[in-house]
């Protein structure tokens, strides 16, 4: 087995709810250290003394449990190895292949005394019927490809190499783990990532949307690359691909907007896009027209479309979306008046309002970014964030802040 690589603050979250009566359940892309994750578990249970027979460790998308693929067969299957009267721990990858696994793994809680990990490549492992039946008894943990700081510690880097050039690279070559592999390799990483691009569409999305269009869903999907961080609709979407004689529209009713709305949703299905609404900050409700979607990781968007420099301000603003999500704040589009705000970021106790540009340097920009932020009516605190080196630190209360700075700052 390869070498597992630390990610530190996902493991704590599992032992945080080691032996707590809840399923823990880590979702997210393919290939972004879910297997990896599981297999720290693992090895931080046997170090704490569990012995193999309490832990029942499986991948089912191994060809060894081709034949587990209904939930009864998984059932007995397990249940034979459950060590009785004793604590066994659970532990599933890509269990979303078992039907109906979910009354499997609420059969486990009843029957015996069990903790549960189990993972999943696409959002349908939350499904509602499994909502249902586990409501309120399970946790879930979303992973992410890499954040910058980890990018800093996955990979080696030469002492004469700056931490600008370091960013430069995370902009190119995303967080994904397993590009640390190709150090750097364009062709290389580029080949990875479309394998894992084309497992993603093909199992998390066409094989669970059999009336699905592949090659709708691919230009859907540059669409969105395209216009990351720009706010836009399914409608939107749909008027300029009719216009390209790519989808039909209905007379009257907008057939394009519903059609397009459905490819993106199952695009945040199998966790590459995230779907951001929009928030009324003065009136304090969301906004259910207009909004803007960010990848999960800019790899994608650059094996896609190629990487192009000028796109800077839009790729930074998605790498800033991926930390708010990382720091476990839900995340809007602010709206005051007729301005914009790039994130109202919001936790129990806590909220923060943050514009994103490539450089504050000019006054026009400069005036752009900070009247939004100067209409908020409340004392929260309000960030600028850009790649400049700036001595100028604050503006009338309003933070300025080095993105990388921000990026590497503790949370």
């Amino acid at each position: 087995m390869a070498e597992l690589i630390e990610r530190p603050e996902y493991l704590d979250q599992l032992i945080q709810n080691r032996d707590v009566d809840l399923v823990k359940i880590v979702t997210g892309i393919r290939r972004c250290g879910k297997s990896s994750l599981l297999d720290l578990f693992h090895q931080y249970l046997s170090d704490d003394g569990v012995h193999d027979a309490n832990i029942i460790h499986m991948n089912l998308e191994s060809l060894r449990y081709r034949d587990l693929t209904d939930y009864l067969a998984f059932y007995d299957h397990v249940s034979e190895r459950v060590v009785k009267n004793e604590k066994t721990y659970l532990i599933f990858d890509e269990l979303q292949v078992v039907e109906h696994w979910e009354k499997a793994i609420e059969s486990f809680r009843l029957d015996f005394d069990v903790d549960i990990y189990i993972t999943g490549s696409n959002a349908y492992l939350l499904s509602t019927e499994f909502s249902t039946l586990l409501s309120g008894r399970y946790v879930e943990i979303r992973m992410l490809p890499l954040s910058f700081q980890e990018f800093l510690t996955f990979y080696e880097f030469a002492p004469s190499v700056t931490v600008e050039e370091k960013f430069q690279r995370y902009l190119q070559f995303g967080g994904m783990p397993i590009l640390r592999e190709y150090q750097f390799n364009e062709a290389r990483s580029t080949q990875a990532l479309e394998g894992i691009y084309s497992t993603v569409v093909l199992r998390d999305i066409l094989q669970r949307n059999n009336q699905a269009d592949q090659g709708m869903l691919q230009k859907i999907m540059m669409f969105l690359c395209s216009n990351i961080g720009s706010i836009t609709s399914p409608n939107k979407i749909g008027n300029v691909l009719s216009n390209e004689g790519d989808l039909q529209s209905g007379k009257g009713k907008n057939v394009a907007g519903k059609t397009v709305d459905k490819y993106i949703s199952m695009l945040r299905s199998a966790f590459i896009f995230f779907s951001v609404g929009r928030y009324d900050v003065k009136g304090k409700q969301l906004l259910k027209t207009l909004g803007k979607n960010y990848i999960i990781d800019m790899g994608f968007r650059n094996m896609l479309l190629g990487y192009r420099d000028a796109d800077r301000g839009h790729i930074i603003e998605n790498i800033v979306f991926l930390e708010l999500i990382r720091r476990d704040y839900h995340v809007y589009i602010g709206k005051v008046g007729e301005a914009e705000i790039d994130f109202v970021a919001e936790k129990p106790d806590d909220k923060l309002y943050l514009q994103v540009t490539e450089s504050m340097q000019s006054p026009e920009t400069r005036e752009r970014e900070l009247r939004p932020l100067r209409m908020i009516p409340d004392n929260y605190e309000k960030i600028v964030l850009s790649m400049d080196r700036n001595y100028i630190k604050s503006y009338d209360g309003i933070k300025s802040l080095y993105l990388i700075d921000w990026l590497l700052s503790p949370t």
